[in-house]
């Protein structure tokens, strides 16, 4: 096991995932380590970690030129570049997929205007993206969303607010996810992009995470955006939005992976350093076992991931059940492995500023966004009645 990141070595990629694994090795051995507390990354430090992730030709993989007739995401890249991502810096992960999913319901309902307004900027990772679709009473049941949209002539006027926004105060533009009232629950909701600027947007204080990172709430208070601002037809929100984290939800599993990969070889690098009753801890019975189950719940969780990757790039159809176990199992084991991980450490484990315990912090808000824990559980137990998985 070595401090470095390493491409895994699995049946599922093609030359051009081995081509893109060489360079992220690359950029993995060179990258900066996240800083404690996160700070070179805040709200002033978005635009230059986009333009790395640009320069390094990341950002194509998650945003595609404004011309592409027929765009899309090749899931294995991304969820390995989230992986070799995650290993390094939970922080640069973060910038990183926000210019993905704040961008992919363009491509996939927007209009052509839209498109070659927003795509390119945050393609050459020059504009900052956000997506505003959890609110302050809402939050797994997007169906539920109260912030409205309601026309006026040539415009719609936007009131409510959104909370736990990654980017808020730091984008340029955020997709916002508002009701227009076409129907009941899902069917009365419809996408907009909202440019930062506009008056009647507001950015409330930068919240204190668990993990570090840009991230606070917006208000609007009679906020009025061009109707030609709307992503899609009216109605189609929730869809846009559902098929936007059905994409980008095998790559939370990902990053996990990655993270589950760096606590593990601090862990054995730590158990071959640190002695306990005159032995290196790695000798001892006990922490050999506990190293075994840190690796396998590692190696369970990277085929979840990849196994529901190449179903997504290959096989037609949305496969939800496979994404849900990728995001449901990677991120559970990579907690379990984060926690073991800072038992072996021991005191060091629980210091502020240790790679385990940032990783602990970094690990634990993924079994809740996009999906939580138990969200996914609903959708792998319906697909088994359905006759699925």
């Amino acid at each position: 096991m070595t401090e470095g990141w390493t491409m895994p070595d699995l049946p599922f990629f093609e030359e051009r995932h081995r081509a893109l694994g060489a360079r992220l090795e690359d950029w993995v051995a060179q990258a900066k380590e996240p800083a404690e507390d996160g700070s070179p990354y805040f709200r002033e430090e978005c635009r230059a970690v986009a333009a790395e992730m640009a320069q390094w030709g990341f950002l194509d993989y998650v945003v595609p030129e404004a011309d592409d007739p027929a765009p899309g995401v090749d899931v294995r890249a991304l969820s390995l570049i989230r992986e070799a991502l995650g290993f390094r810096s939970a922080l640069v992960d973060s910038v990183f997929v926000m210019q993905g999913l704040a961008t992919a319901p363009l491509w996939l309902s927007g209009s052509t205007a839209l498109a070659q307004t927003y795509l390119g900027p945050c393609r050459a990772g020059k504009k900052i993206a956000g997506f505003a679709v959890t609110e302050p009473n809402v939050g797994s049941d997007v169906a539920a969303l109260e912030t409205t949209a309601t026309r006026d002539g040539d415009v719609f006027v936007l009131n409510g607010a959104k909370r736990w926004i990654t980017n808020a105060g730091a984008a340029d533009h955020y997709i916002v996810v508002a009701r227009t009232g076409e129907g009941p629950g899902a069917r009365g909701l419809s996408a907009f992009m909202v440019d930062a600027d506009t008056p009647g947007l507001s950015v409330g204080p930068e919240v204190r995470m668990i993990a570090p990172h840009p991230i606070g709430e917006l208000a609007f208070k009679e906020c009025r955006i061009p109707a030609g601002n709307m992503i899609g037809t009216p109605g189609e929100g929730f869809k846009a939005a559902m098929k936007t984290f059905d994409i980008f939800r095998t790559s939370v599993g990902a990053a996990a992976v990655g993270m589950a990969r760096r606590a593990l070889g601090a862990t054995v690098a730590r158990m071959r350093e640190r002695h306990l009753f005159g032995q290196p801890m790695g000798q001892m019975p006990t922490v050999q076992a506990a190293l075994a189950d840190m690796a396998l719940d590692t190696e369970q969780a990277s085929l979840l991931v990849y196994r529901a990757a190449w179903l997504r790039d290959t096989r037609k159809g949305r496969h939800s059940d496979a994404v849900a176990m990728a995001k449901l199992g990677a991120t559970e084991a990579a907690q379990r492995v984060a926690d073991q991980a800072v038992q072996l450490f021991g005191a060091l484990g629980v210091a502020h500023g240790s790679i385990v315990e940032q990783i602990y912090r970094d690990v634990r808000p993924m079994r809740i966004y996009e999906g939580a824990s138990e969200v996914q559980k609903l959708i792998i137990g319906r697909s088994l009645m359905k006759g699925g998985a």
